[in-house]
């Protein structure tokens, strides 16, 4: 497996009062596209660059962002639980989900999280910069044509909170623990969110949530 090319953060410095922005997407074609994209705008620096979550935690102790760019579906690690690692390193970094799937569960469970806004990735330069100018003076900026619904499976919050545990491996009592919620609570969550996807046992609901695209 090759590695991926990274771009290395800008040489110049980071001006006084400068919007400082971190970019975390797996996808180089669109680290660098943003990165073109909020080339020279004026009060906006990018201060670094991740591909996944476990790279992009250092960076956000070392690089102090106001705001972290984060796509939605990384590949340790989907949104929610990613932002509230950012959070628990810097309370006061704002966190804009960068996504390209509208109806995807996790946005809701990223916002949930603490997420400041969530932007769809095929926004124009304009747009961008305004949600994060926005988002960085601490308003809450969501896309509007990012669907209220969530999910076209009909699955609700907490019964995606759980499948998405689930889908990391935890066990029931390891996502009782990390939820607040008792096994037996939880074990009816999994069978509800079973019963929605068509799927006979745990495995088989990861992999039909998976091919909804919700994982």
């Amino acid at each position: 497996m090759t590695t991926a090319t990274r771009i290395p953060p800008p040489a110049r410095m980071v001006s006084e009062g400068a919007m400082r922005v971190l970019l975390v997407d797996d996808h180089q074609v669109v680290r660098e596209g943003t990165a073109l994209l909020l080339r020279g705008e004026p009060g906006i620096t990018i201060v670094g660059y991740a591909e996944d979550a476990s790279e992009s935690l250092p960076l956000v102790t070392s690089t102090k962002p106001d705001v972290v760019l984060l796509d939605l579906c990384l590949p340790d690690m989907l949104a929610p639980e990613t932002t509230r690692a950012i959070k628990a390193r810097r309370p006061e970094a704002k966190v804009l989900i960068f996504t390209a799937h509208a109806e995807h569960a996790a946005i809701e469970a990223a916002m949930t999280a603490g997420a400041d806004g969530c932007l769809l990735k095929d926004v124009d330069r304009q747009a961008l910069v305004t949600a994060l100018r926005e988002v960085a003076a601490g308003k809450q900026v969501v896309d509007e044509r990012i669907s209220e619904d969530g999910n076209d499976v009909g699955l609700t919050p907490r019964e995606y909170d759980v499948l998405r545990r689930a889908a990391m491996g935890e066990t029931n009592p390891e996502i009782g623990a990390a939820l607040g919620l008792a096994r037996s609570t939880v074990k009816s969550y999994l069978q509800s969110a079973m019963h929605k996807l068509g799927a006979r046992n745990r495995v088989e609901a990861i992999m039909r949530a998976s091919d909804h695209g919700l994982l």
